[in-house]
């Protein structure tokens, strides 16, 4: 096991549950997002990988398809059925993981009582929504109740890819995660941007996945429309700016290109670790694990210290040594 400050805090973990696959494929996600089907999760086995890799800490989200299928009430169901199992496995294993709690969007209300109990009973570390809640992305005016009580209470917000509500034009037959997603992280963004929610809620620590997918590349393009066609309030700071107040993990294929791509164009200040497992199989996170330490490291550091120092400033309850 690496020294401590070279453990690394995986913000970007998953786990599944017989029930909320049951659930899933009964509303009729039997191929998840153009998935072959859902992986098998223990804690376990995640364990197993956390310790032969050097995880110190894994923080617990439910991937897409996320918990609502159409019924609110049994939305609200599944969700805290959820919630109750990940609290329950951060119980048993403490400081090996962490939770950030599925809300069942676009119900507002029944997210605005799941997000209070996950807070506040459960004690989960943050939130978990996707990009988009039935096409309806995270800048639209009906979420701001939600993000009005997150910022009151400076949470963390995991936002996680889904599909596109127009999947079917674009994704030609192939497994949304490999383009869509991407597209879908920087569609949510933009959408936050434009409609004022990052300057309006400037206390959600908001983490996006994947080096923050094809946001690297267009933030200065975000950046000439704004000034250009957008009237923006007076004193709206640069989208490049706005970006680099969000975090950034690394899931996916961090070397060699995209977070050197991230780094030029955001920096590296709030750049976290993440494995996307068990939705990433095993043998991949550890090829992914092994170019991040194989590649050429920021100057007099290493990415694991770098994230790792940067996920306890979000996290900093997942500070300190790991504890078996």
């Amino acid at each position: 096991m690496p020294a401590p400050d070279e453990q690394l805090i995986d913000v970007h973990a998953h786990f599944v549950t017989p029930s909320y696959v049951e659930a899933a494929v009964a509303a009729g996600h039997t191929r998840p997002d153009g998935m072959p089907g859902y992986p098998h999760w223990s804690a376990e086995e995640h364990l197993g990988l956390m310790d032969r890799t050097g995880i110190r800490a894994s923080l617990l989200s439910v991937s897409s398809p996320g918990t609502h299928f159409g019924d609110d009430r049994a939305a609200r169901a599944l969700s805290r059925e959820v919630n109750e199992y990940a609290a329950a496995v951060v119980r048993e294993h403490p400081g090996r993981f962490g939770h950030f709690a599925s809300l069942p969007l676009p119900d507002i209300d029944g997210s605005l009582t799941e997000l209070a109990h996950a807070l506040d009973v459960l004690g989960a570390d943050g939130v978990t929504v996707e990009t988009n809640a039935h096409g309806t992305y995270l800048g639209d005016a009906r979420f701001e109740p939600l993000w009005q009580e997150l910022d009151r209470r400076g949470a963390v917000v995991f936002v996680h890819p889904t599909s596109p509500r127009c999947h079917e034009a674009v994704s030609v037959g192939r497994p949304r995660p490999m383009l869509e997603f991407i597209f879908d992280s920087a569609r949510t963004v933009s959408d936050l941007v434009f409609n004022g929610v990052l300057t309006r809620h400037p206390d959600i620590q908001w983490v996006f996945t994947h080096g923050g997918g094809t946001l690297p590349v267009l933030a200065d393009r975000l950046e000439l429309f704004r000034t250009v066609f957008h009237d923006s309030a007076p004193g709206t700071p640069p989208v490049p700016e706005q970006l680099r107040a969000l975090w950034f993990d690394m899931a996916g294929t961090p070397f060699p290109h995209q977070v050197p791509a991230l780094s030029a164009a955001l920096g590296t200040e709030r750049l976290l670790y993440g494995s996307d497992y068990c939705w990433t199989p095993a043998a991949a996170v550890d090829a992914q694990i092994a170019s991040v330490d194989g590649a050429p490291q920021p100057q007099g550091d290493t990415w694991r210290a770098l994230t790792t120092r940067n996920a306890t400033r979000l996290l900093p309850r997942l500070a300190g040594p790991s504890r078996t």
